[in-house]
C-alpha cells in the first residue's frame, strides 16, 4: 500500500488514500505480489486475511484458489474497485471486503494466512502495533507472511522520512511468544519492476514468513 504524497495536516488517512486512488483508474497492475504466489503456491487453501488490499489483486488470486478471503483497506474507493475486479475475475464470493483504519480498528476472528504485502504508508501508521495484531489473529498451524521494501528504490524523494526495517528487526518488533513460532524465511530478494518511465529494473525487498506452531 505503500506510494508517494505526504498526508495533509488535516486529512485523514482515508481521505488522503481515496483521494489517490481517484486520481487514476488503476494504481496498480492488477497482478498479484510474486512474493505472494511463491510463498502461498504450495499451501492448501484455508482462511486468509489480506491487510492492505489495495485493488484486490492478491485476494482475488488467493479466492481463485479456493481460500476464503478477508481483505482490508483504509480506502472505500480501492475497495469498490476491488470488488468490481473480484466480479469481473468470477471470485465475488470468495472474499469479504472489509474497510478499516488499522490504526484504529481491526478485522475480528483467525487466519491460516495474514497477509501484508508492502504496509507503508507516509501517514502516521502504527506498523508494529498493526502487525502484532496480524499474528495475534494467526491460527495455530497458520502462516504470517510480512514483504516490504528494502529500501526507497528510485522513488527516494516520494518516500521521503520513511524508514524500511530488515526483516530480523519486523521479527524483533512482533514480540512473538517463544518456543510458539517457527521462523520459515527471513531474507532481502531481489524483482523485476519498471520504473515510472516503464524501463525494467530491479527493486530489493524483503520478506518475513513465520509460523505459528500448533498447540
Amino acid at each position: 500500500m505503500t506510494h508517494g504524497h505526504t498526508v495533509g495536516p488535516d486529512e485523514s488517512a482515508e481521505e488522503h488514500w481515496d483521494s489517490r486512488y481517484r486520481e487514476s483508474g488503476r494504481m496498480w497492475s492488477g497482478e498479484p505480489n510474486a512474493a505472494l504466489v511463491t510463498e502461498a503456491a504450495g499451501m492448501a487453501p484455508g482462511r486468509a486475511l489480506d491487510i492492505g488490499c489495495g485493488e484486490g489483486a492478491d485476494a482475488i488470486w488467493l479466492a481463485r484458489r479456493g481460500w476464503r478471503v478477508t481483505a482490508v483497506d483504509v480506502s472505500g474507493v480501492a475497495l469498490e474497485r476491488a470488488a468490481r475486479h473480484a466480479r469481473e475475475a468470477g471470485a465475488g464470493t470468495g472474499v469479504d471486503w472489509q474497510r478499516h483504519d488499522l490504526a484504529v480498528s481491526f478485522p475480528s476472528g483467525e487466519w491460516d494466512l495474514v497477509s501484508a504485502h508492502y504496509l507503508h504508508s507516509p501517514g502516521e501508521l502504527p506498523r508494529d502495533a498493526v502487525l502484532r495484531r496480524a499474528a495475534a489473529a494467526v491460527a495455530p498451524g497458520g502462516v504470517l507472511l510480512v514483504v516490504g521494501h528494502s529500501d526507497a528504490g528510485d522513488r527516494q524523494e516520494a518516500h521521503l522520512g520513511m524508514r524500511f526495517p530488515t526483516p530480523e528487526e519486523v521479527l524483533e518488533q512482533l514480540r512473538l511468544e517463544p518456543g510458539r513460532w517457527a521462523v520459515e524465511r527471513a531474507a532481502d530478494f531481489e524483482r523485476t519492476r519498471a520504473d515510472r518511465e516503464r524501463r525494467p529494473g530491479l527493486r530489493r525487498d524483503n520478506i518475513l514468513r513465520v509460523r505459528r506452531l500448533p498447540g
